[in-house]
């Protein structure tokens, strides 16, 4: 019997005869009154279940059975100081309420925060409903704008598994880990359209030892983004797009930013994106900070617009002043290995590095990528950069 039928027979015995067969506690949240009717605001009886979970000793499971559930922000919070082991068991369709006056900004709808060995799974639904939202969000043109909920938010939390479950239709970003440590999250699904804006599959900030792995990410935005501060990210075979593929940043908008060391991409299809491996660093950084031993192997592709860029100028808005002062993060030991696939643009690599500290031991190793049209060939633009070239070049290296 495999892993996975075996988890799942022993969630089915769990459900059926609950404390009996399994060791721990199981809560069912629709002993808390909930209507599960997708119109009702259930927003109340989850927050009794999440009290009766934390104040609960041993292994406790809260289950969400299958039925339709609205409900509004909720902040799921530690520490449970008795519970040795936490598994959030969802079945269910979670939808999130309409109304931003509910929320408070820069916060996530369901918040995860100062809990210890949280597991959650399930194949349930989190559905953001953020076309409604999304109108409201200035964030792609204004740098002073109010940041909307996050559909999954996880805030220091420790040994942590998100396994299973699907995120729909975000306000903001799906997934949000800001200082979590011992973090893995697999066979995750990730949907919202590729117009909709600031929509981030997955945001991590000033986490350590994370991974990422057998997941599925379409968005308006960065399937995945590495901010700053982190440290150990493992990402491997995702599949993205739409969206702005994978990125490494933005890096050096605020002052004292920490750094990121030690990140592998490996593995990964990209697809129909807009950027392919992107580091993106602001101009004119405020602080001095660095982005170093970061590699990115075995990746596919397909149709993507800039496969392969860095770019140290990065200013998403209109009113991007072009005399500003080069940035201060510093780009190094960046390893571009076994990339092949399709190009849209001619310029298929770019390494587009800062005045001020230009970036050293960028190696790329094999790297074949093609245009779509086969009617000329790619080219790569480089400037203030330390590269080194092995194996096969197309588009060919910068003189």
């Amino acid at each position: 019997m495999s892993r996975i039928t075996s988890f799942n027979l022993y969630l089915l015995l769990c459900t059926i005869f609950t404390n009996t067969f399994c060791q721990g506690i199981i809560i069912n949240v629709t002993s808390f009154r909930v209507r599960a009717d997708g119109k009702t605001d259930d927003t109340r009886a989850f927050i009794a279940a999440w009290e009766k979970v934390c104040n609960s000793q041993g292994n406790v499971t809260l289950l969400i059975p299958k039925g339709t559930y609205l409900v509004g922000p909720l902040k799921l919070r530690g520490p449970c100081e008795n519970v040795s082991s936490l598994t959030v068991l969802i079945k269910g369709y979670l939808k999130a309420k309409t109304d931003l006056s509910e929320y408070e900004f820069g916060s996530g709808w369901i918040e995860f925060a100062w809990i210890n060995g949280l597991t959650l799974t399930g194949g349930g639904v989190f559905d953001g409903q953020g076309a409604t939202a999304w109108p409201f969000n200035n964030c792609p043109t204004s740098s002073n704008c109010d940041l909307l909920p996050t559909n999954l938010k996880f805030v220091g939390m420790n040994r942590t598994v998100v396994d299973d479950i699907t995120s729909l239709n975000s306000k903001f970003f799906h997934l949000a880990l800001v200082e979590c440590r011992d973090f893995n999250g697999s066979r995750l699904e990730i949907s919202a359209p590729e117009d909709s804006p600031n929509t981030d599959g997955i945001h991590l900030e000033r986490s350590s030892n994370v991974s990422f792995s057998w997941s599925n990410i379409g968005t308006g935005d960065d399937c995945i983004s590495v901010g700053q501060g982190n440290s150990q990210i493992t990402i491997t075979n995702i599949t993205c797009g739409p969206g702005h593929g994978i990125s490494v940043g933005s890096l050096g908008k605020y002052p004292h930013e920490q750094d990121v060391n030690g990140l592998l991409v490996r593995n990964c299809t990209i697809s129909g994106t807009s950027n392919g491996i992107r580091i993106k660093t602001w101009a004119d950084s405020p602080g001095r900070s660095s982005a170093t031993n970061m590699k990115f192997e075995n990746i596919v592709m397909k149709h993507v617009r800039n496969p392969i860029i860095i770019d140290q100028a990065y200013c998403p808005f209109h009113s991007c002043s072009s005399q500003q002062a080069p940035s201060r993060v510093r780009l190094s030991n960046i390893y571009f290995k076994n990339i092949r696939g399709t190009s849209l643009s001619q310029v298929a690599v770019t390494l587009s590095c800062s005045k001020g500290i230009p970036c050293k031991n960028i190696f790329l190793q094999n790297v074949h990528l093609n245009l779509i049209s086969g009617e000329r060939l790619p080219v790569s633009s480089c400037e203030n950069v330390e590269a080194r070239y092995f194996g096969i070049q197309m588009p060919p290296p910068c003189p």
